[in-house]
């Protein structure tokens, strides 16, 4: 196993980092909200993997997209990007179809 300080999460929307793998587990152990997992993809290899899901926080839904860098089979290096779901443009309507959503 790796020095757990080495470890790092961040969130660049919010411009915060949060380093070593206590306060990784700390911070999500101690979030307020019930949250619900709906992985929609894993995809990558050797030592980098991407997760698309949603994430539903009581009862708002996220797409979130979560980079993870691993050294020795263990995550060392996550970013997470999250974005509000939006209603799609009817401009846009002649050339799209509908896909399943996770949409609260």
């Amino acid at each position: 196993m790796q020095d757990s300080f080495l470890v790092v999460l961040d969130y660049p929307q919010s411009g915060e980092r949060i380093r070593g793998r206590d306060n990784v587990q700390a911070s999500r152990a101690g979030h307020p909200a019930h949250r619900r997992f709906e992985v929609h993809r894993i995809f990558g290899s050797g030592d980098l993997w991407v997760t698309e899901l949603v994430i539903v926080y009581d009862d708002r839904s996220y797409c979130t997209v979560s980079v993870m860098e691993l050294m020795d089979g263990e995550v060392m290096h996550e970013t997470q990007y999250f974005s509000d779901p939006f209603d799609a443009p009817a401009w846009r309507a002649q050339w799209v179809e509908k896909v399943p959503s996770a949409r609260r």
